[in-house]
């Protein structure tokens, strides 16, 4: 059994995050997903559009998820920890620097490989993408 772990803020939900899902699952057995809590969003990203318990229903609603977690604030791999998972996934666009992932998971004992998902390649693929468009196109007029 290849339990396997993707993780994101997932916000607004968007063909880029289906396709990241999908990559996911094809590589193992089990998907579990780490839904970004809250503060995680806030500290990195922007204030969240919807909250994690919504996030965390939408995402365990998707065909290729098998569980979801929601992230705890602060040390991401005790997250990681508590999954144990075979294969972490990184979004193509994820800011993490793989050889200092891999460094943090074999000083904590995981020896979890680390892949990185291909671009989707539909227009809307983006939580800000998304947001500009509605902007754009519904926003205040003067």
């Amino acid at each position: 059994m290849v339990r396997v772990m993707a993780s994101g803020v997932f916000d607004i939900l968007h063909t880029g995050h289906i396709s990241y899902l999908e990559q996911a699952r094809a590589m193992g057995d089990e998907l579990v997903v780490v839904v970004a809590c809250d503060s995680t969003v806030r500290k990195r990203k922007h204030d969240p559009v919807t909250p994690e318990k919504m996030r965390a229903r939408i995402i365990g609603s998707l065909k290729p998820v098998d569980t979801v977690v929601i992230g705890n604030d602060g040390d991401m791999f005790r997250t990681i920890e508590k999954i144990r998972p075979d294969i972490i996934v990184l979004g193509f666009d994820q800011a993490f620097d793989e050889d200092e992932l891999k460094q943090e998971l074999s000083r904590r004992g995981i020896s979890a490989s680390i892949r990185r998902a291909n671009e989707c390649a539909d227009d809307l693929t983006g939580t800000r993408k998304i947001i500009e468009r509605i902007v754009k196109n519904y926003g205040e007029t003067k």
